[in-house]
């Protein structure tokens, strides 16, 4: 059986990290605590490698229209 999209996120969900890119080249890497229809997220743990190094985030709210892709 095939599996959705939304199925696969419920996987992951508090899980292990996932990597979210973003429009603009950005991409974070973080635990998935919650999202919905829209695909706007909410990442704990969230971290973003900026010149070369990983900084740390936090706690972070991406609303779903700058999210190019989610992969676990």
């Amino acid at each position: 059986m095939t599996k959705r999209p939304l199925d696969i996120l419920d996987q992951v969900l508090n899980r292990e990290p996932v990597l979210v890119s973003l429009k603009g080249g950005r991409e974070i890497r973080g635990v998935l605590q919650g999202y919905d229809v829209h695909m706007n997220l909410v990442l704990d743990k969230a971290e973003e490698e900026i010149n070369g190094v990983m900084q740390g985030i936090g706690t972070l709210i991406i609303r779903g229209d700058n999210v190019i892709y989610i992969s676990p």
